[in-house]
């Protein structure tokens, strides 16, 4: 699969240890968070996903884990 800058972005979320989780029904998709992250994830998504434009922020958010998976 092509890396993407979204994908890139979401892979280094998860690697910091990020814990959000994408929810994607029909044409929604939202974000949802149980756990905090760690000081460092939640700097890297307040910092440099957080204030993309929607449509960049909706491709990371597309490469979280889904709550749907195990």
């Amino acid at each position: 699969m092509e890396s993407t800058e979204g994908r890139m972005l979401a892979e280094e979320y998860l690697r910091l240890g990020g814990k959000r989780r994408v929810k994607i029904d029909d044409d929604h998709q939202t974000v949802r968070v149980w756990e905090a992250d760690p000081p460092e994830a939640e700097r890297f998504w307040h910092d440099r996903i957080e204030r993309l434009e929607d449509r960049l922020r909706k491709d990371v958010e597309f490469f979280l884990p889904s709550i749907n998976s195990p």
